[in-house]
This record gives C-alpha cells, sequence and structure tokens, in this order.
C-alpha cells in the first residue's frame, strides 16, 4: 500500500502540469473612435497592458510567448483584429500553436473596452475570446481590465 501511495505522489506532479502553448502574443491595438485624438498617455497605457498581458499569460503556464520580431514588419502594416487571419498565418510563420490579438477600443475618455481572441494555429479558430468594459482612462482603470479580462475570460476555462 505505501509503495502504491508513494508512486501516485511521484507521478501526480507531473500529471498536474499543464502543456505550455507556444502563443505568437501581438502587440495591442488601439482602436480610437472617440471624437477625441489618442492621447500620448493612452498610447502609453497601451503600451504597458501589452507587456501586462503577456507576463500574465506566461505566469499561468498554459502559454509561452514567441518573439515576433521576424514578422514585426508584417505586424505594423496591418490592423490584426480587423484580419484574424492574417495573424494566424504570422503566428503560423513563427512556429506557434496559437495567436493572441488584443486590443483597446475608446468609445469616449470615459468608456473604454479591452478585447482579445485566442485562435488556434493553423485551423484559425477560436479558442477563446474575451472582452470587458472599463470606465475610467487611467493606468489603474487599464490595468485592473487586463487582470479582469485574463483571469475570468481567458484563462477562465483550460
Amino acid at each position: 500500500m505505501l509503495a502504491l501511495l508513494s508512486s501516485l505522489l511521484v507521478a501526480a506532479p507531473s500529471m498536474a502540469q499543464p502543456v505550455s502553448l507556444r502563443a505568437a502574443v501581438f502587440p495591442f491595438i488601439f482602436d480610437d473612435s472617440s471624437p477625441e485624438p489618442p492621447q500620448p498617455a493612452e498610447l502609453a497605457r497601451l503600451h504597458k497592458v501589452d507587456a501586462q498581458l503577456r507576463e500574465l499569460l506566461a505566469r499561468s503556464g498554459r502559454f509561452t510567448p514567441v518573439s515576433i520580431a521576424p514578422v514585426q514588419a508584417s505586424v505594423d502594416a496591418q490592423r490584426l483584429n480587423a484580419c484574424l487571419a492574417c495573424a494566424v498565418a504570422l503566428a503560423q510563420r513563427l512556429g506557434a500553436q496559437v495567436a493572441v490579438v488584443a486590443w483597446v477600443q475608446k468609445v469616449s475618455n470615459l468608456i473604454l473596452d479591452i478585447n482579445a481572441v485566442i485562435l488556434s494555429v493553423p485551423a484559425g479558430k477560436n479558442v477563446v475570446a474575451g472582452s470587458v468594459s472599463i470606465r475610467g482612462n487611467t493606468d489603474q482603470s487599464w490595468s485592473r481590465g487586463v487582470r479582469s479580462l485574463v483571469a475570468e475570460q481567458l484563462l477562465a476555462t483550460p
């Protein structure tokens, strides 16, 4: 009985480890549909939440972000949230198993939506997608929005 129990304890950690998928996490896109022009503070926040999303996905153990440097020029030339098939094709070129496309839509200075979709490569089908609405255009509201999006939607189901 003791031998059976110790073999289960040794095997349990390896069975519990999640599979980490290679993820092409593309930079956040700023979709400004508000009447005001984008502010420098908003563009700085965009870079902060981009880094935050990568960190949260990596820390989950379910995703390993890959470098997008080899396709950076193509990423910069298009709005991937408007062409998810393009994101999947770029992720495939990088050898990724999933593509992650995220964007912030500014409706007004008070109302913003943070969106993300994770797509399988090469099938191009949604693995999971999520969206949160935030009130307030501050570093804190954006950061809380990304944490909520990741924890409650993107990582909520295995």
